[in-house]
């Protein structure tokens, strides 16, 4: 029974919830604006949402996150989703994975002139990479996510 219970501890911490994510991102930026002790990943989430003032309204109120509805249709901006998004490419970048993002991230980085800049392009391409898995049941294709962020570093 413990091991049972343990291996879905560690299950939802690889594959959190949506409360879960929305829920981190709403204490990240409370402990932030309270000068609170934070873990290394909520110290990397607090220093995305400094740069998105955008989302502070929405990671302010827990509640209204866990009950809100970002509905592309209507022209909201899902904040959850980018702030994952943006840790997901910082962590990407920082251990190499898969293999060559950190060489074509820098490029991007250095062509924009601004890292948060190009990881709003990766963002495009790990989105279009994303999608293509979800709608043909293969796995993500990272080796067209990386000449994604090659072509856009060379334009």
């Amino acid at each position: 029974m413990r091991a049972a219970v343990l291996a879905g501890d560690n299950a939802r911490m690889f594959a959190p919830s949506q409360t879960d994510v929305r829920r981190f991102f709403c204490d990240a930026y409370r402990k932030q604006r309270e000068g609170m002790p934070m873990t290394p990943l909520e110290l990397l989430a607090a220093d995305w949402i400094s740069q998105h003032p955008e989302y502070h309204g929405e990671l302010g109120d827990v509640d209204a996150a866990l009950a809100a509805v970002f509905d592309v249709e209507a022209g909201r901006t899902n904040p959850f989703l980018h702030l994952s998004m943006h840790l997901s490419i910082t962590e990407q970048v920082s251990i190499d994975q898969p293999r060559g993002i950190k060489q074509a991230f820098e490029l991007l980085a250095a062509r924009r002139g601004s890292m948060h800049d190009a990881q709003h392009e990766v963002m495009e391409c790990l989105g279009e990479m994303m999608w293509a898995s979800q709608r043909s049941g293969l796995p993500p294709d990272g080796e067209k996510y990386i000449d994604c962020v090659r072509r856009r570093a060379t334009r």
